[in-house]
């Protein structure tokens, strides 16, 4: 286990395989069957993780990998095992990346110890790389990351996710509709955007003032959950208790305002 990790290797790999999908976006025949949807997520998974494998493995030799199927909501509820490993989101939003949109990432991330102790997010699209090492904050193409220094709910942006946790046997869906509408009521913005990571990173950078949602979805928050928290964002569920793996929801953004919107969220 490496304290002091090689970060340009790392990126290197990851902006390898991104820009590997960049020259193919939008080469795909649109997936018109459920068949056809799998066969191309799982060529994707295949193809990132076997680059991913082939270029870190030689630096990594002992660290073992997981992909991250936020299908599985009961594996998404404890770290694994092993005292390191790699979490690998193969593509986030690799949805809108076979349907021909815009809104799709590489992101990993190096588990220590139980929680995040390295994550990278690339978006080929704008050629941006976010990423961030616990305790050494977080960058944007080199540059430091500063969260949002807004004071007025008017012209927030505030997004709202939700996951592919089971809603069939409990009130999320309620939860979520009533998220909703406190954000319509009180925030100038709000969105629902598509890549979790991507907009957690982009809370770290200050572009998104406020990210909520209602379940469970440990793997697509991972990677930028330790960006926006090593710019300085709260990490927290949305009944306002500090967030820890297994959590259920996730509140992030710069202090002040996840006070403001549990403060709206307690009484309205």
């Amino acid at each position: 286990m490496q304290n002091e990790i090689n970060i340009p290797i790392i990126l290197d790999a990851v902006k390898k395989v991104g820009n590997v999908f960049l020259k193919g976006y939008k080469q795909n025949e649109i997936p018109q069957s459920m068949n056809e949807l799998l066969k191309q997520l799982e060529d994707i998974d295949n193809l990132c993780l076997g680059s991913l494998k082939e270029d870190l493995s030689p630096e990594f030799p002992n660290t073992p990998w997981h992909i991250g199927d936020e299908f599985d909501t009961n594996s998404q509820k404890n770290p694994a095992e092993q005292q390191e490993y790699w979490l690998c989101d193969a593509m986030d939003g690799a949805i809108q990346y076979l349907q021909h949109i815009a809104g799709w990432t590489i992101n990993l991330a190096l588990i220590r110890d139980g929680k995040p102790f390295f994550s990278v997010i690339y978006d080929p699209l704008a050629s941006e790389i976010f990423w961030a090492k616990d305790g050494e904050g977080a960058y944007m193409n080199g540059k430091l990351l500063q969260i949002s220094r807004k004071t007025d709910l008017a012209i927030m942006l505030a997004v709202f996710e939700y996951g592919h946790q089971d809603k069939s046997n409990n009130n999320l869906n309620e939860e979520i509709g009533s998220t909703v509408t406190k954000l319509l009521q009180n925030f100038g913005i709000v969105r629902n955007y598509g890549p979790h990571g991507l907009q957690l990173a982009y809370v770290g950078a200050g572009r998104i003032d406020l990210f909520v949602q209602e379940d469970l979805d440990t793997y697509n928050w991972i990677a930028g959950l330790l960006i926006a928290k090593e710019a300085g964002a709260e990490i927290l569920t949305t009944k306002g208790t500090s967030w820890k793996w297994g959590s259920e929801s996730l509140l992030a953004g710069p202090k002040s305002i996840t006070e403001k919107y549990l403060q709206i969220k307690s009484t309205n």
